[in-house]
């Protein structure tokens, strides 16, 4: 075996690809390299939890996409953060732990028409993984590698917020994790002892770190894949050909190549390749390898919609973060106990519920903040202010991420058509009366709420629904652009075993993709833990597909 042939490619080394990597190397036999666009996690603002503030936007952690202007936005483009760095996403996301709902995954099976992706069949492979902080039970994992822990910190503000969603009807709820997520509470984090717990420190460091069969490639992107076609008229993924930053160089594998480059950079790479609608391909000068129209199609993502309030006689972020001393006292509060606002999440209180009593579920989610700003990556307002942010947990809208350019260097085109249909229109003008409804309880009332953003003098669906395109922005969960089927849906790119298709009734030997490209569906919460179940499931048949003569 060559210095350039392994058993297994792993393109990405972010959520996915970390908990590949470790499951893939732990047989001594088995030659694993892990390919990562990215620098290695040892920026200081990776393992902070706000540093998520530094981490998006930033070239050293993010790739630093755009989406196209939409229509549903009112014309508006968004930043669109994607980690590239060791870690993923995992090294800049708002690090929530959340499943969704039972009925995500019986939809999976029900789609693919294979049971093992029915809840109860998924659960197990969270639970492998995970290391919940008040131990092991039927439904949380003890142990594992990846930490689950209670935040660090809380604010008057938000406890009354979730009194008053009780008041409006909301029940509160220790734990969204249980199949069903209905319910207010404090969420529970990817953190330990008050850091950021990306998966690279839970799965490489230092398990793969110091094992001989394992090889990790940093500051290197796959500029596409190696197919050959085989004599019987099969097509094979031989390996890959990557730009190191100074040649372009090839590594082989005998195995699989799996991508796990996410949402984005799995439909991105296989169209480069030639697999991917075949008019898409031929208009960028690519000659089509393989036809399969799904490739980049099914884009879904959650679009917040950010609703402010200004309050009084309470502390918010602004009001501690807009001065000297509380800035001081933020910092030492961090230094000496791993706790307070440096500590904070994105958004530290969530709910679950129904935009509507009509809705046969939970269909929109919270996610509630001690501080308000115009958009992110702007200063605090220097008014005490909370935000409740409220996003359509099943939007019917649907994107699409294309080729613009041959070249690899050439971001892809990412138009996530947000607010695109009726009812998800619907969804947000009645996700902002609720909002208001829950901001007027009485358990808020000592803190005099005043609706600063939209205002209230927005009042019918279609008010509300264009505001909702003024204000709303993207949380950061874009699936579904290499979506799994059966081999009879004509727009599934992967079978249910995640293995590619040959647009021919056949699969594609030895590559299979293992990211949030692959979802159907979106799930109804925060998408990074259902991506490590992905990956756990992945790692297990890839294991045993090795030992399948």
């Amino acid at each position: 075996m060559s210095d350039t042939d392994f058993d297994y490619i792993i393109v990405g080394a972010g959520t996915a690809g970390c908990l590949l990597a470790n499951r893939l190397s732990a047989k001594a036999s088995k030659r694993v390299l892990l390919i990562e666009a990215g620098r290695k996690d040892d920026y200081h603002w990776v393992h902070i939890p706000v540093g998520y503030l530094y981490c998006i936007g930033n070239p050293r952690t993010d790739w630093l996409f755009n989406t196209e202007p939409s229509a549903g936005l009112n014309g508006r483009s968004l930043r669109y953060p994607r980690g590239k760095v060791l870690g993923g996403c995992s090294s800049i996301n708002g690090m929530i732990y959340m499943r969704g709902q039972s009925r995500d995954y019986d939809h999976w099976a029900e789609v693919t028409g294979d049971a093992r992706w029915r809840w109860d069949n998924a659960l197990p492979y969270f639970k492998r993984h995970e290391d919940h902080h008040l131990g092991g039970d039927a439904l949380h994992g003890a142990g594992g590698e990846w930490r689950v822990d209670k935040q660090r910190l809380r604010w008057d503000v938000l406890d009354a917020f979730a009194q008053a969603a009780v008041q409006a009807g909301i029940p509160a709820t220790p734990d969204f994790n249980r199949g069903t997520n209905e319910g207010v509470g404090y969420f529970e984090v990817n953190q330990k002892n008050g850091w950021r717990w990306n998966t690279a420190k839970a799965f490489l460091r230092p398990t793969c770190y110091g094992r001989p069969n394992f090889e990790m490639w940093t500051n290197a992107q796959v500029s596409r894949l190696l197919l050959e076609n085989l004599p019987d008229g099969r097509t094979r993924c031989a390996g890959v050909q990557v730009w190191n930053g100074h040649e372009m160089v090839t590594a082989h594998a005998s195995q699989a190549v799996v991508l796990a480059a996410g949402a984005i950079g799995s439909p991105h790479l296989l169209q480069l390749s030639g697999i991917g609608p075949a008019a898409l391909l031929q208009q960028h000068g690519i000659t089509p390898a393989i036809d399969l129209p799904g490739v980049g199609d099914n884009l879904q993502d959650h679009l917040q919609i950010r609703a402010v309030f200004k309050v009084k006689g309470v502390t918010t972020l602004n009001t501690l973060a807009n001065s000297g001393w509380g800035k001081a006292k933020i910092g030492m509060e961090y230094l000496f106990k791993r706790s307070g606002p440096m500590s904070m999440a994105p958004s530290q209180l969530g709910a679950f519920t129904r935009s509507d009593p009509s809705q046969p579920w939970p269909n929109i989610e919270y996610h509630v903040q001690p501080l308000s700003l115009d958009a992110f990556g702007e200063p605090l307002h220097r008014f005490p202010a909370f935000t409740a942010s409220v996003c359509n947990l099943n939007p019917t809208s649907r994107g699409t991420v294309q080729i613009q350019s041959a070249h690899f260097a050439q971001a892809p085109l990412i138009a996530p058509n947000y607010l695109a249909t009726d009812q998800d229109r619907q969804v947000a003008a009645d996700s902002l009366r609720l909002t208001r409804r829950i901001a007027a309880q009485p358990a808020l009332a000592k803190y005099q709420p005043e609706e600063y953003k939209p205002g209230t003098q927005f009042q019918t669906d279609e008010d509300l629904a264009r505001l909702a395109g003024d204000i709303g922005t993207t949380i950061f969960h874009p699936v579904g652009t290499a979506r799994m089927g059966r081999l009879d849906d004509p727009l599934a790119v992967v079978d249910p075993e995640l293995r590619v298709r040959d647009g021919r009734g056949g699969l594609v030997q030895g590559l299979r993709v293992v990211d949030a490209s692959v979802m159907p569906s979106i799930t109804s919460g925060n998408t990074n833990s259902p991506v490590l179940m992905l990956a756990e499931r992945a790692a297990e048949l890839l294991i045993q597909a090795a030992k399948t003569p």
